[in-house]
């Protein structure tokens, strides 16, 4: 079957080729194991179920998990092998289970989620870069949406991740998102029972392409929807290649994010100190998926 999975729509044969993602037709995991350092209603007190998925269909130059993404550190597994790794993270205690880049393998996801014997909500937690046709296969298999809005440019969406109209297929995906979710639901601890959080981290010298994602969110979607507005950029993996991204995120321009988003009035979200900065919050991928 040749691969449309994702915007590209490279349509090459994933059993003997590989299109963009540099995925083949079968799953590839780095690590799953839970996690402690996602948004706190994803976290929660006992941690996220999460499953790192290798490789991934952007490049974006600054990524901080290149180690898998694009690098593809991982293990192929079987679908019998990545059910049994959610079901122990559920038995572990985990508040769900968290797909981490799951983009490139949706065609293969879909019918193991349809399998899946949990009780606990699947988290896909993926950039943003996808298609509404395949969004639309999750609905009902997948109760938490965790997107990434990177970019409202374009020139800068090309140039960071080599992703031709960005925005316009990212926008529509995560609109299709919360129509399937509509209001967050959470229990009574805070962590998320169903819903969208939508996540943009703050790039250096970007403020206002920033401003203008945040706009889009609060017009297009409702200032009801959750957003994590993160400052933990630093510059890493091909970063320096970059023009004016061989820096961090200075505190201004930060503050001038945070202060569009107070005044958009969103009723929900999360913000970050600049300490988290740095690659303390970044996974081990040395360890093996379990």
């Amino acid at each position: 079957m040749l691969c449309t999975a994702c915007p590209f729509e490279c349509e090459v044969d994933r059993s003997i080729e590989r299109g963009k993602c540099r995925a083949s037709d079968r799953i590839e995991v780095s690590i799953a194991r839970l996690h402690h350092w996602e948004e706190p209603p994803i976290s929660g007190s006992q941690g996220s179920g999460t499953v790192f998925f290798s490789h991934c269909n952007l490049r974006c130059r600054f990524c901080q998990n290149y180690e898998i993404s694009q690098l593809g550190r991982g293990r192929e597994v079987t679908d019998e092998q990545l059910l049994g790794m959610m079901y122990r993270l559920q038995d572990q205690g985990a508040h769900n289970i968290n797909l981490v880049s799951p983009t490139q393998y949706t065609d293969q996801l879909v019918p193991i989620l349809e399998r899946a014997e949990l009780h606990v909500p699947v988290v896909w937690n993926s950039n943003g870069y996808e298609k509404v046709d395949r969004v639309r296969r999750l609905e009902g298999l997948v109760q938490v949406f965790l997107p990434d809005l990177k970019y409202h440019s374009d020139e800068l969406a090309r140039r960071c991740s080599g992703a031709p109209a960005y925005f316009s297929h990212a926008s529509a995906a995560v609109a299709e998102m919360k129509r399937q979710t509509g209001t967050n639901r959470y229990r009574d601890d805070g962590t998320i029972l169903a819903g969208v959080i939508v996540r943009h981290l703050v790039l250096p010298g970007q403020v206002e392409d920033s401003i203008r994602v945040l706009d889009w969110i609060a017009k297009e979607l409702g200032n009801d929807t959750s957003v994590s507005l993160m400052a933990q950029y630093y510059p890493c993996h091909r970063a320096r290649e970059l023009d004016g991204m061989n820096r961090r995120l200075t505190a201004a321009e930060y503050e001038r994010v945070r202060k569009s988003f107070l005044k958009l009035g969103f009723e929900e979200g999360h913000t970050q100190d600049l300490s988290s900065a740095k690659k303390d919050y970044t996974p081990d991928f040395e360890q093996p998926a379990s």
